[in-house]
């Protein structure tokens, strides 16, 4: 690893042996940005942030693709040191696009990014979660399945499903049965991450990992996911694609740094066609669309 830092030496190997790896979020100013954006997105939710008694998780706990309004979910995403960081340990440019802020945790059951949001060459995706509070085992922590990353890339074929032109209300939701049978197999199980305030979890493509039941529903959850991919790829939304017959959902891309067009690419060659000139900021293509507004991320 010439060239690496040891801590981004131990960060690597972290990736690669269980698919995630912890960091305290690299912004001096990154309290006086949690702030913010909890009084500024506060009001947005559909729950009772302001009585501290009430029931939490009753309303949406997310607000998808914040950036576009508010400076701080901007800068979070597109912070230099994550940008680089991410470039260096994967080879290639990351950049950002998508962002999903939340008040509290979803319960959401295991899953993996890579039916969401994938890439060819693959596993050119990753996530980064941060804990915008103190993150206690009450509030329906973010969990991970450490080590499932290594695990098969579930695809529509192997379960025996066609997903081009599909519509479904939950993405992810045809293939629990196959990733609890790779738990099952592997003997693994939930592990939790009880985060503190400005840590931040990254984590590959296929690592499973979802958010635990919230025994104390009168607590918040506050935390910002990015979700970003990698120069000269091709971005496709393998859920509502069949690889093996050529037809992919193709994702019309913008980078949240700098809302340049990012068009899917094969080895430096434009694939998709479309003038990516004079595409609207932060646009999908029609089916792109569709599987972003049924995507449902921790």
């Amino acid at each position: 690893m010439e060239g690496f830092t040891e801590q981004e030496k131990t960060l690597a190997r972290s990736l690669h042996a269980d698919g995630f790896g912890v960091v305290d979020f690299p912004d001096p100013e990154i309290d006086a940005r949690i702030d913010r954006i909890k009084r500024n997105l506060g009001p947005r939710y559909d729950i009772p942030l302001d009585d501290p008694a009430a029931e939490k998780t009753k309303g949406d706990p997310r607000i998808q693709d914040a950036w576009t309004t508010d400076e701080d979910v901007h800068a979070i995403a597109s912070n230099p040191a994550i940008l680089n960081l991410l470039s260096k340990l994967y080879g290639r440019r990351a950049f950002p696009f998508q962002t999903l802020n939340f008040a509290v945790g979803t319960q959401q059951a295991a899953h993996t990014d890579s039916v969401h949001f994938s890439s060819l060459p693959e596993r050119f995706m990753c996530g980064v979660w941060l804990a915008m509070e103190d993150i206690p085992a009450e509030a329906g922590p973010l969990f991970y399945v450490r080590g499932s990353h290594r695990w098969p890339i579930i695809t529509n074929g192997m379960i025996g499903r066609r997903g081009y032109g599909s519509e479904l209300n939950s993405a992810q939701d045809p293939y629990a049965d196959a990733w609890q049978a790779l738990c099952d197999a592997n003997g693994k199980s939930a592990e939790p991450f009880l985060a503190r305030k400005g840590q931040a979890l990254i984590w590959t493509a296929n690592l499973l990992h979802g958010g635990s039941r919230q025994t104390d529903r009168t607590l918040t959850r506050w935390s910002q996911v990015t979700h970003y991919f990698f120069d000269d790829c091709i971005y496709y939304t393998p859920a509502f694609s069949d690889e093996a017959l050529g037809r992919l959902a193709l994702r019309n891309l913008v980078s949240i740094a700098d809302q340049t067009p990012k068009p899917n690419t094969y080895l430096g060659e434009v694939v998709d066609g479309p003038d990516h000139r004079n595409r609207p900021r932060s646009r999908l293509g029609a089916v792109g669309s569709l599987a972003n507004r049924v995507f449902r991320q921790i």
